[in-house]
């Protein structure tokens, strides 16, 4: 997979693109997107990520400052109180500048919360401690199984240590940051798992601020990965035959919504392409995807699938414009 650096010189815009820079959903919360990259092969992966991949060619890294600033201006738009939660369609750990970020994002005034995404594997102590000087709030932790083996099957590489995670997770949730633990219930294969992990997130003290779990949703997604014989629940079975079932046992609060994190809708960003538009873009730099380029117009970035080109201009229809992440085919 080959590294792009998106840099202020670059000209594309970090707003239009679902694998870098900031996502508008029209609340409150702002995705922020420095880098793409995994270390996991997760078998589940909805993206399709990590280091065996097989529709991933091109990896993102964004310039820190360029970033910083651009998420200064969303902040502005928003109106304050906003939580800047920091993910990726990958691993934000690999970011090299991670905690600096942190700190960056701190500074910028109307920025309330500053939680992250991780898979754990690149936690350490001093890192932890790290994060929680820069002022991060929370850690949302993708934690999947603690029975050794199957945490290995779930993160797709022979390597990984659950125990280590584990001994991170305990460490971030005795930090001044919160810890929530963010398991994919995939059925009939982590059923086991589910109510370990509530009684470990109970037993370590996560959820001194937000909820303790997340417990997520295992959905199918075109361009990612179904473990062989998997099919996701209905959203009716998930909360009827799972959730309730798994809250009855525990005593815990495990349906969550925005309000719990305090999260409200707000005015999204202007949205300068329709769907069905046929516009002009200018090409930037290579796609995420094989075959796919990296465009721009009109302020925004666009994912450009089944372009040939390399270079120059390309006319092209808009057929996805959700949430202001645009996505386009040649014509």
């Amino acid at each position: 997979m080959t590294l792009f650096p998106i840099t202020r010189d670059t000209g594309i815009p970090l707003v239009g693109s679902v694998a870098f820079g900031i996502i508008d959903r029209g609340t409150s919360l702002l995705q922020v997107r420095p880098s793409s990259s995994c270390n996991l092969d997760c078998p589940f992966c909805s993206v399709d990520a990590g280091p065996c991949s097989r529709t991933r060619v091109t990896g993102y890294r964004v310039e820190r400052g360029y970033l910083v600033d651009c998420v200064r201006e969303a902040v502005a738009f928003k109106g304050g109180g906003v939580e800047c939660h920091i993910d990726s369609p990958g691993e934000p750990l690999i970011y090299p500048e991670i905690a600096p970020l942190v700190a960056d994002l701190r500074s910028i005034p109307g920025v309330s919360v500053i939680s992250m995404q991780s898979n754990g594997t690149l936690l350490t102590p001093d890192r932890i401690r790290a994060l929680e000087e820069a002022g991060l709030d929370r850690i949302n932790l993708s934690l999947h199984a603690l029975d050794p083996d199957m945490a290995r099957t779930l993160a797709g590489v022979d390597w990984y240590d659950v125990e280590k995670v584990a001994a991170m997770a305990r460490a971030v949730a005795g930090s001044r940051m919160d810890l929530l633990v963010a398991p994919v219930y995939i059925p009939g294969i982590n059923d086991a798992e589910i109510p370990k992990l509530i009684r470990f997130a109970r037993e370590i003290g996560a959820g001194k601020q937000w909820p303790p779990l997340g417990i997520q949703k295992f959905e199918r997604y075109r361009m990612g990965r179904t473990p062989p014989g998997v099919s996701p629940q209905s959203w009716n079975q998930f909360y009827r035959r799972s959730l309730a079932v798994w809250e009855a046992e525990s005593g815990m609060h495990l349906r969550i919504t925005p309000e719990d994190f305090g999260t409200e809708r707000r005015p999204q960003f202007p949205r300068p392409f329709r769907k069905g538009e046929k516009v002009t873009l200018v090409i930037r730099g290579p796609g995420w995807l094989s075959g796919e380029k990296i465009a721009v117009g009109r302020g925004r970035s666009v994912s450009v699938l089944d372009c040939r080109r390399g270079s120059g201009t390309v006319r092209a229809r808009i057929v996805s414009a959700a949430h202001n992440i645009f996505i386009a085919v040649p014509v």
